[in-house]
């Protein structure tokens, strides 16, 4: 599983950042989708949002080849992952395969480092967890 895993991050490191670094500097020539996927990016792209998108993925991409940083590295993927197959499955299902092998790739490398998302998994806080046992103590007392 260990080598498995460092496959999958450094192979989502690099498609990332390659796709990062071509989001501004058009390195690989991509046909602009046509319909409502065509509209959706032609909006994505006037606004600059794809802008922010192509840093967080350049951002992310790094992080994992660096292997430095790999919880924050999939923290900032994790919503483009999700988009970019809510893109394809909705709107240009044509190219869906890569994005379920990224995010394959994305779980694959989850799954290795889910002990640092422990937190976010848990139904309350300490802090809630106190004031709740407090409620209890105070309810105890009368």
């Amino acid at each position: 599983m260990k080598t498995t895993s460092l496959i999958a991050r450094l192979l989502l490191g690099l498609i990332f950042t390659v796709f990062g670094l071509n989001g501004f500097l058009h390195f690989i020539p991509l046909p602009p989708p046509s319909g409502v996927a065509g509209q959706f990016m032609g909006a994505l792209f006037v606004s600059h949002y794809l802008s922010v998108v192509f840093a967080l993925q350049l951002i992310g991409g790094v992080l994992l080849l660096a292997n430095r940083y790999v919880p924050l590295a999939l923290t900032l993927l994790g919503p483009i992952v999700a988009n970019i197959l809510l893109f394809h499955a909705l709107m240009a299902p044509e190219g869906l395969a890569m994005p379920v092998i990224v995010a394959v790739l994305w779980g694959v490398v989850f799954f290795r480092v889910r002990s640092a998302f422990a937190g976010v998994f848990q139904q309350r806080t300490a802090e809630q967890e106190i004031s709740r046992n407090k409620g209890r103590v105070l309810s105890t007392a009368h």
